[in-house]
């Protein structure tokens, strides 16, 4: 129960002494250097930690957007983050102009460890990090100012030591402060100093700084004056790089780092999408498009954001709100008559003056820059239809995945411009059976058999054709990825755009409907499949998707030497 007076369990953060605060008054005039945290921050929040594939796959969706220092993982506790940051260098895949950075707690051993996965790296920062607030120094560590300091600072030495060993690799080090957003103020400082004694940073060779929000406590201006304060009080304040790395525990991860960076600070670590424990990190997206959409070039490309979006829900295995800042499917849609007038109305002015600055209403930045289109924007009624059919087909059981939402809508539209009617549940349901649940053909999947043997499916089976049987065999780090194998070695190529599974009901016999996106060309529909089984409803999926593309003539079946071959058509 909440307590009607919350006062005798909680107290306000104590504020910061700075009347003569000078962040209010600054504007941002540039951008910070932008480290991604997602493989290591955000992948220890995952319900199911990344694998090497989706590692090395956001990996490479980071270098595309521009990130130039990206935090790989937490080597010393993890094999797969060895194994992963052991994979990069051997294979050369960083950048010359991206730096990993990589994590370590302040023990000898880790340390030690961590060097070992680093060896043959061209560029690396390594992240040593102790929790330095009181809670932590009194109740998990029972140490003392003094002990604190200890921990750090020898982590510190045994740091510098290994790096002398491997003069080849370009250095650079960083320390967090964990918590030092209720950490006391001359304490942290404290730290930080001794500290900076042992690593003697230059104006040449800088260390980082990375002053955390672990747990946000206070509002975003308290944090600002934390910041403000620290870089006026630091000593050799050239020799230093400022960053900061805000949680969103308040909701004001965002607002955190945009006044942190007018208080002094000079980069900020986060993730995609704000993906974190909690309630997340700061969202790195968000940042960059306030930034952008005040006029200051972010540095990071966000073209696409769709596909952005997609590659990051597949790593991460969990969904984009459809109400995320710039991202969301929904964020350019109004579904309101007023806001859909004033849009248009926006649009035509803005046709009458096309280089002049963006001032449509409602949409703070132009969804071309993002790689979305007008129709989206404008279309609300079919928008809104969209949502009342999944409303219906939820009544059924069948919760539709967003993008499935849209593409369906388009065959209940269909009916209801025919019919001029009203479309009612079971009207709907009846046109997702003829869409999506006819039966197999041309192509049948019968008897799937699927095996796992040091992580790799293997899947064997038979696909039934107009032209006869022929026989499947396949192989991936997953059944569908089999499947995919399998049919690819008799000619016919797609790729997974994206995949839900969902159970129709409670209890053992309930049925379970597997939704699988494919990507033909440059084209993407859906196959849908139910069975009791989750795993043969979701081989079924994507048979129904290759017969739905056959049928819409995106893919041709060809006869040669008695193999049966499907090929993309133009």
């Amino acid at each position: 129960m909440m307590l009607k007076d919350p006062s005798s369990k909680y107290r306000p953060f104590q504020t910061v002494q700075l009347p003569d605060r000078q962040w209010p008054d600054r504007v941002q005039r540039h951008p910070p250097v932008w480290c991604s945290v997602d493989m290591r921050d955000g992948n220890q929040a995952l319900i199911d930690p990344m694998s090497l594939e989706r590692k090395r796959r956001f990996f490479d969706l980071l270098v595309r957007t521009g990130f130039k220092e990206i935090e790989v993982g937490f080597p010393a506790a993890s094999q797969i983050d060895y194994d992963y940051v052991r994979e990069l260098i051997e294979t050369n895949a960083i950048p010359g102009d991206v730096t990993i950075q990589v994590m370590t707690q302040a023990r000898e051993d880790l340390i030690e460890r961590t060097f070992e996965a680093l060896q043959g790296v061209p560029r690396a920062i390594v992240h040593v990090y102790n929790a330095t607030a009181p809670v932590f120094r009194e109740v998990v560590f029972n140490v003392d100012r003094q002990g604190c300091i200890d921990i750090a600072t020898h982590a510190t030495r045994r740091i510098r030591e290994q790096m002398a060993r491997y003069p080849d690799t370009d250095w650079t080090f960083q320390y967090s402060p964990e918590t030092f957003c209720f950490t006391e103020q001359d304490f942290a400082l404290e730290i930080c100093e001794a500290v900076m004694d042992v690593m003697a940073p230059t104006p040449r060779h800088k260390m980082i700084l990375n002053l955390p929000t672990t747990v946000e406590v206070a509002t975003a201006n308290v944090f600002a004056d934390q910041i403000e304060w620290f870089c006026r009080h630091l000593s050799r304040r050239d020799s230093v790089i400022i960053s900061v790395h805000p949680h969103n525990d308040r909701g004001t991860g965002v607002s955190s780092a945009e006044l942190a960076l007018l208080a002094g600070a000079e980069r900020v670590e986060g993730t995609l999408f704000g993906n974190g424990e909690r309630t997340g990190n700061l969202d790195l997206l968000n940042l960059a498009m306030n930034l952008y959409a005040a006029g200051v070039s972010p540095g990071l490309d966000f073209s696409d954001i769709h596909h952005t979006q997609r590659e990051v829900e597949y790593c991460n295995q969990l969904p984009v709100h459809p109400r995320h800042p710039y991202s969301g499917d929904l964020v350019f849609t109004a579904f309101s008559g007023s806001h859909q007038d004033a849009i248009k109305k926006g649009f035509a002015a803005r046709a009458n003056n096309p280089q002049g600055f963006w001032e449509v209403p409602y949409l703070p930045v132009d969804p071309a820059d993002l790689g979305r289109s007008y129709e989206a924007v404008i279309r609300v009624n079919s928008q809104s239809g969209k949502g009342g059919v999944a409303y219906l087909m939820e009544q059924h059981g069948i919760t539709l995945p967003r993008r499935l939402q849209m593409e369906f809508s388009t065959a209940v539209q269909l009916i209801a411009d025919q019919t001029g009617r009203e479309i009612t549940g079971d009207m709907i349901l009846e046109c997702f059976r003829k869409e999506y649940l006819f039966e197999a053909a041309p192509l049948a999947l019968r008897d799937p058999v699927v095996t796992t043997a040091d992580g790799q499916a293997r899947l064997r089976g038979t696909l039934q054709t107009p032209e006869g049987e022929f026989t499947l065999q396949g192989s991936g780090n997953g059944p569908l990825s089999a499947l995919v194998d399998a049919c690819a070695r008799l000619g016919l190529a797609c790729d997974i755009a994206d995949y839900h599974q969902h159970s129709a009901g409670d209890g053992a016999d309930s049925e379970a409907y597997a939704y699988v996106e494919i990507r033909v060309g440059t084209r993407q529909l859906f196959g849908v499949a139910r069975d009791q089984n989750v795993l043969t409803a979701s081989l079924q999926a994507l048979i129904c998707a290759l017969n739905r593309a056959i049928g819409k003539g995106w893919l041709a079946m060809e006869s040669h030497q008695n193999v049966t071959h499907l090929t993309l058509t133009d």
